[in-house]
């Protein structure tokens, strides 16, 4: 089983042309247990505006969690796919933030929204959205497929299968996939390569199932990192620091 992020001579070349990067609505929280943390959209931006500046074209879903969760709602009672709508938008809050960060960083930004809301941002057009990404402008998905019971993980697997990218990234709380959780499970075994069916036999805690089929029907890489270290991606990119590939058996 090959590994395409580190079977390559170590330079600062980076691996591939076009990504999407998965971002989770928790990870802008910071430290804290709810809402937004301007610090760490700004530090996740600047590490995407590093990135865009090697030339690869960038592309992003930002998830929800952090305002609004659908699943949890209707745990309580909420009818699922009015609390998924609201999960919806809760996304596209945080791609409207991480648009703001990144053009103050100068990077050009467009946000695309599989929900129509032209006063905010564009229609989902696939077309579009690669014509942006060859310009060089970052594009961010949000309001996941536009449709209720499905992740933004789905969402994330399929843009990137849509745009043709070279690989799914997907930022996390820790660096790369697990037996368990590590913050509860001390001994939990950390792994650097998979397979998707790996993934799917286990039921690692990675993406849903139908994320990890999608991205298995298309032979699209998974890497799972940690994207609260330092230019996180920016590394990863490169081969460098710890990560987990997620890729088709040989």
């Amino acid at each position: 089983m090959t590994n395409p992020l580190t079977d390559h001579a170590p330079d600062n070349t980076p691996t591939y042309r076009r990504v999407l990067l998965k971002v989770s609505g928790e990870a802008l929280m910071g430290a804290g247990s709810y809402g937004i943390d301007p610090a760490t959209v700004d530090g996740i931006a600047a590490d995407v505006a590093a990135v865009a500046r090697t030339g690869v074209e960038v592309c992003l879903v930002v998830g929800g969690g952090n305002i609004f969760r659908g699943v949890a709602a209707a745990a309580r009672g909420m009818d699922r796919a009015q609390g998924d709508y609201a999960g919806m938008l809760a996304t596209v809050i945080n791609a409207l933030l991480m648009q703001n960060s990144l053009e103050r960083q100068g990077i050009p930004t467009r946000v695309m929204t599989a929900i129509q809301m032209s006063s905010i941002a564009e229609p989902y057009i696939r077309r579009r959205a690669v014509r942006h990404m060859e310009k060089g402008r970052v594009v961010i998905f949000a309001a996941g497929t536009g449709n209720p019971f499905f992740t933004t993980d789905t969402g994330a697997a399929l843009r990137a299968a849509e745009m043709e990218c070279s690989a799914l990234f997907k930022g996390t709380q820790v660096d790369g996939v697990y037996s368990a959780d590590p913050r509860k499970v001390p001994d939990a075994r950390r792994y650097d390569t998979l397979t998707y069916r790996d993934v799917l036999a286990n039921d690692l805690n990675v993406m849903d199932a139908a994320a990890i089929s999608l991205a298995r029907e298309n032979r699209l890489p998974i890497v799972v990192f940690n994207i609260h270290e330092k230019d996180a991606f920016s590394r990863v990119m490169r081969g460098e620091g710890r990560f987990t590939t997620i890729v088709a058996s040989d």
